[in-house]
């Protein structure tokens, strides 16, 4: 009778003994028992999590702390539900997240990641959601409750990833069944980014021993993105996570950065990764197919109904899109169908992100690389044990060179297939070259170490066309008058004024004036100011004003200004040729500009050139009566290392900065990883934050802050330290 008893009794035991399974919040309760977030004298968040997962978790809480809105509008542009926010004008842009992954899609994607994958995600998820939960006044916009398959939308973390490079305006031709010729108006926005415009990406530069005072190798990570565009954060584990940079908002992994052994810091690249095949198709019993060599292939056909604000409703719209084996079709020419193509593999994008968080040296970062899904991007690396790096581009499809691939291509020859992605090591690459320094400025990787370059005649065409420009230039030559560098005078280095553009632009003027003359005596007064000038920018320069003006009169009027480095000229370079009487009416435009805009055209450059963070907004207002701070930095347009890029707004005549130097970091490598860092304006949106517009001055003036890398470090530095939810 005891025996019969204690056999009832024992699964009883068992299920007693099984843990509980927690609910949601739960859950969240329990995660966030095992993070702790120190926050520095900066406002920087150091996140110590107990696994990788727990890190994630408080990084997340930490940047809806800093900037929920820029979190979320990043996931509900990503995720393709931009227009019930903005209104139907967005529904193309919701559309092509569409016609590259649905929602089913992401959640398969996810379902099949490694579990070690699948617990980041999760915890992604539960760092928002516990964010949302503890902070009931921040009402979401759209997304309610963050879900694990959505960062399999948002792999890329880069400016203007891959899915951006696709006109939305063809895709809204072609869904909305507009005319042909209505079609054609968007062909040139798939190649042409406006030419006034502030240039997107960045500088790397890495040195190593023999360049440097300590003989440790020192690398400067530069991105020139939008302001505000990423935070500054630093995210440890106990499982081997120790990393510190800069994160785009609503990811979980330090996108440019470095740890104590390796530094990694990615510049846009102009590598071919993106293709258009024609496709020949036809309707047969109300199906559409297309033409493939000798055989016939279906289009597949996908609905999906699209949701969009209109006045104070949310209204549905239904699509039905289309792919071939390229890809989605995405637009017409003339009346042919236009597949594009690109690289979608978010499950190993994000694990290629995450891995290369947490690499030691050269070798384990190119095993990484090799996953070879970070597309848009060149790489410069370097390393504790002394090693630099530079990988230019990832994804590289192999292609038949018989075709022009700068060109739509015809879908209907077999031969026009992508043939399987290039290595590493057949890709353009270059490690420890004798020049000490390599550099990539967004230019070509032909002048990355000077003569140790790789030589453009070794390599496809669509493996590098990128052009030189005026970054990279002005890189070269300071690198080549570099010694005995360290973090400082790197620093010194990367906020260079010389503006090698305008070494160019000015002479051209100048000659002009001295050929054809002018009978202006304000004229020739101000040209007396350019030519005494040294083409180097500073506060109270007007020559620098001068010269800006000019120089945007001169590319509006002739075209672009990188067409006059030699390097980038060939037989069909639209080279900028005004005639003399050209060049002096354009500087007399802008004399007239400059007087009847700001009272004078003898207006230091920074009365005219502002820092001014008004609000925590996303698209924020400027005003020129308002408090500003005055920035001597100019546009990297003009071969600025520390670019500054402003323009004017509604309602304002002075200029103010909204891209280029953003986060910015030195780092050197040695027993222990030293860093100096600054952000533009500040780490928090919150007005009423200290840490709000706290780094302006130092940012305008170059004067960065000592990281706290190190725990004794980081509490030293300690403002305030808590378990997210629990925050006083």
């Amino acid at each position: 009778m005891k025996f019969r008893l204690l056999l009832f009794a024992l699964p009883v035991l068992i299920w007693s003994c099984e843990p509980k399974e927690l609910s949601e919040s739960e859950r969240w309760e329990d995660t966030a028992s095992r993070v702790e977030i120190i926050r520095d004298d900066f406002g920087v968040p150091h996140i110590y999590g107990k696994s990788d997962a727990d890190a994630v978790f408080g990084l997340l809480y930490a940047q809806c702390e800093d900037d929920f809105r820029r979190v979320e509008r990043n996931y509900i542009w990503a995720t393709g539900r931009l227009a019930e926010l903005e209104g139907q004008e967005a529904i193309f842009s919701d559309l092509r997240a569409n016609l590259y992954m649905t929602e089913a899609e992401a959640k398969a994607a996810y379902e099949s990641s490694p579990d070690w994958l699948k617990g980041l995600c999760v915890a992604f998820a539960d760092g928002v959601n516990y964010y949302l939960a503890t902070h009931p006044e921040v009402k979401p916009q759209v997304i309610t409750k963050y879900e694990p398959w959505m960062p399999m939308f948002f792999s890329e973390g880069s400016i203007g990833g891959d899915i951006e490079q696709i006109p939305t305006g063809g895709i809204q031709a072609f869904y909305a069944e507009k005319e042909p010729d209505v079609m054609a108006l968007y062909q040139d926005e798939f190649k042409h980014e406006a030419l006034l415009d502030e240039p997107k990406g960045s500088n790397g530069i890495a040195v190593n021993g023999k360049m440097t005072a300590s003989g440790n190798a020192i690398l400067l990570i530069n991105p020139h993105t939008s302001f505000y565009f990423r935070p500054e954060v630093h995210v440890v584990s106990e499982e081997g996570l120790n990393a510190y940079g800069a994160v785009t908002w609503g990811q979980f992994f330090v996108y440019q950065g470095f740890n104590e052994k390796t530094g990694w810091m990615h510049t846009s690249t102009q590598v071919d990764f993106i293709d258009e095949f024609v496709e020949e198709v036809t309707e047969k019993d109300g199906k559409y197919q297309y033409q493939y060599g000798e055989e016939t292939r279906a289009v597949e056909e996908f609905q999906v109904s699209l949701k969009y604000k209109s006045g104070a409703e949310i209204k549905e719209k239904p699509f039905t899109f289309y792919r071939t084996h390229h890809g989605p079709i995405t637009h017409k020419i003339g009346d042919n169908w236009v597949a594009t193509k690109i690289n979608w593999d978010p499950v190993n994008a994000l694990i290629q992100s995450f891995t290369r968080t947490k690499l030691s040296n050269h070798a384990e970062f190119k095993k990484m690389m090799d996953i070879r899904t970070n597309s848009s991007n060149n790489t410069v690396f370097a390393d504790a044990d002394g090693n630099i790096a530079y990988f230019h581009g990832n994804f590289i499809p192999k292609r038949n060179e018989g075709f022009d691939f700068s060109e739509p291509v015809d879908g209907s020859d077999p031969a026009s297939d992508w043939q399987g992605l290039h290595t590493v090591d057949e890709s353009i690459m270059i490690v420890n070259p004798e020049t000490g320094w390599i550099q990539n400025c967004n230019s070509t990787p032909f002048t990355a170490a000077a003569e140790f370059s790789p030589k453009r005649e070794n390599y496809p065409f669509y493996m590098a066309p990128d052009q030189e420009n005026f970054r990279g230039i002005h890189a070269v030559k300071v690198l080549k008058e570099a010694s005995g560098l360290t973090i400082d005078s790197m620093i010194e280095l990367a906020y260079d004024p010389y503006l090698p553009a305008m070494e160019h632009l000015i002479p051209m003027l100048l000659k002009a004036y001295e050929e054809k003359g002018i009978a202006d005596s304000q004229f020739t007064e101000a040209i007396k100011v350019l030519e005494s000038w040294d083409y180097r920018t500073s506060k109270e320069s007007v020559a620098m004003s001068l010269a800006h003006f000019f120089g945007m009169n001169f590319m509006r009027n002739h075209g672009s200004i990188n067409n006059l480095i030699e390097f980038n000229t060939n037989e069909n370079s639209k080279i900028p040729n005004p005639s003399l009487t050209e060049l002096l009416a354009t500087f007399s435009q802008t004399l007239d500009q400059m007087n009847a805009d700001f009272g004078t055209w003898k207006t230091p450059w920074s009365e005219i050139n502002r820092f001014q963070r008004l609000t925590g907004e996303i698209d924020m207002p400027f005003d020129d009566e308002k408090e500003y701070t005055p920035v001597g930095m100019a546009s990297g347009t003009w071969g600025a290392l520390a670019a500054f890029g402003a323009k004017t707004y509604p309602g304002t005549k002075r200029l103010y900065g909204y891209r280029g130097n953003s986060f910015v970091a030195v780092v050197e490598f040695g027993e222990k990883v030293k860093a100096k860092t600054i952000l533009a304006g500040g780490q928090n949106s919150d007005p009423n934050s200290p840490h709000f517009y706290d780094q302006t001055q130092a940012y305008v003036d170059g004067e960065f802050k000592d990281v706290a890398f190190y725990r004794e470090d980081v509490e030293a530095r300690m403002e305030e330290r808590y378990v997210p939810g629990k925050r006083k």
